[in-house]
């Protein structure tokens, strides 16, 4: 893959690169489902997130619900498939955001990474960890870094042998490593969380 080569300058990645797979971006058409899909999953495994946005997708038939579908679903149906009261409005929400302004990859395509975060984050229950999930993995956008994500903190503690003691410090010290890996960040994460995935991290 193209990205390889220039991660490879740094050695602590390129330990990693070497014996890991190739990884792919892929672009989504379905921004808004896809949002939707983050809120349901937050602070959930895999597993059980899974099951949730099946048991979304049985509301209407198996198939992608639009906008106005979900808009139209009442509080306590989409309560019933295992939301809390907060996801279920934050589900809402993006519904009714996407009918009133617009999420299509379209429109989001026009914007620089943090216009887009900038945009995404004006809906409640958007933050912008959120947002830079979109961008990478709904967008397919190759450089953003997602400093608050605690699996690359954590990898990163581990593989840099970085003191996560002073907050501030380390935050400064990954964004200071994270730099040389432009315009290929977004690999770099990825392989990162691949990386702790498989030593078990915590």
């Amino acid at each position: 893959m193209h990205y390889v080569a220039h991660l490879c300058n740094d050695k602590q990645l390129k330990s990693l690169l070497q014996w890991q797979k190739p990884l792919q971006l892929k672009k989504r058409r379905d921004i808004y489902l896809y949002l939707c899909a983050s809120i349901m999953s937050q602070q959930l495994s895999v597993k059980v997130a899974d099951i949730i946005y099946k048991r979304f997708l049985n509301l209407y038939g198996g198939a992608r619900p639009s906008t106005l579908q979900i808009s139209q679903t009442p509080f306590e149906v989409l309560r019933s498939i295992g939301l809390s009261a907060a996801k279920t409005s934050y589900v809402l929400n993006v519904a009714a955001f996407a009918m009133e302004q617009g999420i299509t990859s379209r429109k989001l395509n026009q914007m620089d990474d943090e216009e887009v975060i900038a945009y995404l984050t004006q809906i409640k229950g958007v933050g912008r960890w959120t947002a830079e999930m979109l961008l990478m993995f709904a967008l397919g956008r190759e450089d953003v870094f997602s400093a608050d994500d605690l699996g690359i903190q954590t990898a990163m503690r581990h593989l840099y042998t970085l003191d996560n003691t002073d907050k501030k410090d380390f935050r400064r010290q990954i964004l200071s490593i994270s730099q040389k890996w432009a315009p290929y960040r977004s690999y770099a994460c990825m392989h990162l969380w691949a990386w702790k995935d498989v030593k078990g991290e915590r």
